[in-house]
């Protein structure tokens, strides 16, 4: 027989707030069954309409406020939230940092971790304005080239300017860039027909030089007055120092396509991390809130413990940023990332910064572990800042074999992290200090953190 469920469809219901989910929907419980709701908070009580009902677990939607939580932020303008650019908008930042922390303690407990120490969520002073990278869809709106945003979960685009999180700068270049597009009458992408000419447009800016990057993502390499348009953008943007058109011919919901031309200025511009130069390039990974990175790295350096003497291996190595990091305090690091294009951007930003106390190659970081196991190199320090994937137990067992005294683990997902962490202990090692969050992505249900392992097994 069936089980009755105790909500049903359209039904009003009278809720209790109790907790947040890790992408920041509150949850209510009916006789132990969750339902999610979209923008309500703890401690709220809401007149809330169930939109939707499955087996274990159902949505609603708020339709009044009866109690508020003390910390709601009151907002005029719910696009940022209806789009997730900033899911935790309506949360204050104290309580944002508050929950990130425990993102990280709920999963520790789930698996019997609890006894790990977490600290408080390192924050921003402006929890604002902070991204130096924007990639934004265009989209026709009543006849006229919009930029914008989707609403979560949808392919409903939202025309908008400003977009709250991301430096200022950027946000009036999109502008410029939008308007000069319009006047010289070019397309915009529709994503049904696969027609039109400008998909995205994205725009990177140094925090500390203000130099600016625009790049056009087409669907076609031909598009009518192109020297005119980058001649336009760096005219009216004196401080885009490169124009640049990135070719996406797929139907694709991947943003850049594989061939990058440039249009006008430099291939590359360029910004300083901790004091060093990075030269990045359009297709460059490089880590967008500055100002958190280099706190992130910092913790990392110091975790490490170098004193000039350490042989250091960097895991997901991308364009060198914590390895020339860790090369300032260390004897030897060796950087290891399956792009080469990336490891062609290490070897170059290491040169640019004077360092030759570096060595990168390309591949994965298990084959690599092996072959420099081989060559007798004894590493004191493993750092890895793997995707939101976590690490292989290939790539976890081929650390362990080489015996660090320690691991330094840089975590985007606090739920791999866990289960990660759970592998390291299996194989001797033991998280030594306090996990530290911290908080690189403002008003958003991200969280990253370092955690040190140390090993405690010796033969």
């Amino acid at each position: 027989m069936k089980k009755k469920l105790p909500v049903s469809k359209n039904e009003d219901l009278i809720l209790t707030i109790e907790d947040l989910t890790y992408q920041g929907m509150g949850v209510a419980k009916v006789e132990g069954y969750p339902l999610f709701i979209e923008g309500a908070l703890p401690q709220e009580k809401i007149k809330a309409h169930v939109v939707k009902v499955t087996k274990n677990y159902g949505f609603a939607k708020v339709m009044e406020f009866i109690e508020k939580s003390p910390d709601r932020v009151e907002n005029e303008d719910k696009i940022y939230l209806q789009t997730g650019i900033a899911p935790l908008q309506n949360l204050s930042y104290p309580a944002q940092l508050k929950f990130k922390r425990k993102l990280v303690t709920d999963l520790l407990q789930k698996v019997h971790l609890d006894n790990l120490e977490v600290a408080d969520t390192l924050g921003m002073e402006t929890p604002y304005y902070y991204r130096n990278k924007a990639q934004v869809p265009v989209r026709e709106v009543n006849g006229k080239l919009e930029i914008g945003f989707f609403k979560r979960n949808s392919h409903d685009f939202v025309a908008m300017e400003h977009f709250l999180i991301q430096d200022k700068r950027i946000d009036e270049i999109l502008i410029k860039v939008r308007d000069i597009l319009r006047m010289s009458k070019i397309t915009a992408y529709n994503e049904e027909k696969h027609t039109g000419m400008i998909r995205h447009i994205l725009v990177r800016r140094g925090y500390y030089s203000h130099e600016a990057m625009v790049v056009l993502v087409s669907r076609v390499r031909k598009i009518p007055n192109l020297d005119q348009i980058a001649f336009l953008i760096q005219q009216q943007c004196p401080d885009v120092k490169s124009v640049m058109l990135n070719v996406n011919p797929d139907k694709t919901n991947v943003i850049l396509g594989k061939k990058t031309i440039k249009l006008a200025g430099k291939d590359t511009i360029q910004d300083t991390l901790n004091g060093l130069k990075f030269d990045i390039s359009a297709q460059s990974f490089y880590q967008v809130n500055p100002q958190q990175t280099e706190k992130l790295y910092q913790l990392a350096i110091e975790n490490a413990e170098l004193t000039g003497k350490e042989t250091v291996i960097d895991a997901y190595c991308g364009i060198g940023t914590i390895s020339l990091n860790m090369a300032k305090f260390a004897k030897k690091v060796y950087g290891v990332e399956i792009v080469p294009e990336a490891i062609e951007d290490a070897k170059h930003n290491a040169s640019l910064n004077d360092l030759d106390n570096l060595d990168f190659e390309v591949g994965e970081a298990e084959v690599w572990m092996e072959k420099w196991q081989k060559q007798g190199i004894k590493p004191d320090v493993i750092m890895v800042d793997p995707p939101r994937k976590g690490l292989t137990s290939s790539l976890i067992q081929s650390a362990v074999a080489m015996e660090p005294k320690k691991v330094v683990y840089v975590s985007c997902n606090p739920a791999t992290l866990v289960r990660d962490i759970q592998e390291f202990m299996e194989l001797g090692y033991q998280v030594t200090k306090s996990i530290q969050p911290v908080d690189q992505f403002p008003q958003t249900t991200h969280v990253e953190s370092v955690t040190v392992l140390e090993r405690t097994q010796f033969d």
